[in-house]
């Protein structure tokens, strides 16, 4: 089975171009963003709409309820599952998105890390975010400046596998990189000068404003999301919510989310360098030097070659 995977930096353009390129190569699309899964989070997560899809069908999309866990041994399952039906149909399966630890598990398989220890894993969470973020920083610096200090869900594992075995989970990580892949695959990164990716970020975050962003904050509090772990932690749903509940102004949030969006982009940038640098199996492609169908044509061309 032979896959295209299309990743990149927030704000590249991925899903755009994978709507095209799965209109040109008869394909289908398995989301490999760690926040689509979530129901109801649509304006936040620049999820794509039914109307932006084209008919194109899209995988691994409001899988779960904001409050339902979703680990990356949920999203290897379904993103098996996914690539079969593809396949049956006789279509090409497009991998997009840029969450690093879903792409990697896929390609790879999951890390051999110990299995959960629930009472550490209870105790770790009635502690602070950034408390535990810190601590995160002592012991596995290399992993703790690849995740949000907000991504509590995957600050516990980690320090949970720490504490359970003494070696930090960057180790086991670095040592999963050296096996071979379960899929034949095309891989490109989609790139843009870092001055662009912050410009697209502030006309973007704008954009989800004017779509209604505050209002389905506003709907997912009613439903009673506003405490969920993992989900209620995506930029541009945890910085609303104390606007929400009168703490600070609209132009404040507003700010925040750019200045967090800014920043998880530029921790992209630096992760990305080191995680997708074999020239064998990822291209970079530099998106703004050239036009769509120029894009397009080079996937295309690589894939087919």
């Amino acid at each position: 089975m032979k896959l295209i995977v299309i990743t990149g930096i927030t704000a590249t353009g991925k899903t755009d171009l994978s709507i095209e390129l799965a209109k040109k190569l008869n394909g289908e699309i398995v989301s490999a963003d760690s926040m689509m899964v979530y129901k109801y989070m649509d304006i936040g997560t620049a999820k794509p709409s039914l109307e932006e899809r084209q008919g194109i069908e899209h995988y691994l999309i409001d899988v779960v309820e904001p409050s339902e866990s979703f680990s990356v041994k949920d999203f290897l399952k379904k993103a098996d599952e996914s690539i079969k039906k593809i396949y049956s149909k006789g279509k090409t399966p497009i991998i997009v998105g840029g969450t690093w630890l879903y792409i990697q598990a896929l390609l790879y398989g999951l890390a051999d890390a110990p299995e959960t220890d629930w009472d550490l894993r209870e105790k770790l969470y009635k502690e602070d975010s950034y408390k535990l973020y810190r601590k995160l920083l002592e012991v596995d610096k290399d992993y703790a400046e690849k995740i949000h200090p907000n991504d509590k869900k995957r600050i516990v594992r980690a320090l949970e596998v720490y504490i359970t075995t003494g070696k930090p989970f960057s180790s086991f990580l670095k040592e999963h990189s050296f096996r071979k892949s379960r899929y034949s695959f095309t891989g490109f990164v989609l790139n843009r000068p870092k001055e662009e990716i912050m410009e697209r970020i502030e006309k973007r975050v704008e954009r989800m404003f004017e779509k209604g962003l505050v209002e389905e904050v506003k709907k997912l509090i009613e439903m009673g999301f506003e405490n969920a772990i993992t989900s209620m932690q995506a930029i541009g749903y945890k910085e609303l919510i104390p606007y929400i509940k009168g703490e600070i102004s609209i132009e404040e949030a507003k700010e925040k989310i750019i200045k967090n969006t800014k920043s998880f982009a530029k921790r992209q940038i630096r992760s990305f360098r080191s995680k997708f640098k074999d020239e064998n199996k990822w291209e970079w492609l530099n998106v703004s030097n050239y036009t769509k169908e120029e894009v397009l044509d080079k996937i295309i061309k690589k894939y087919e070659k």
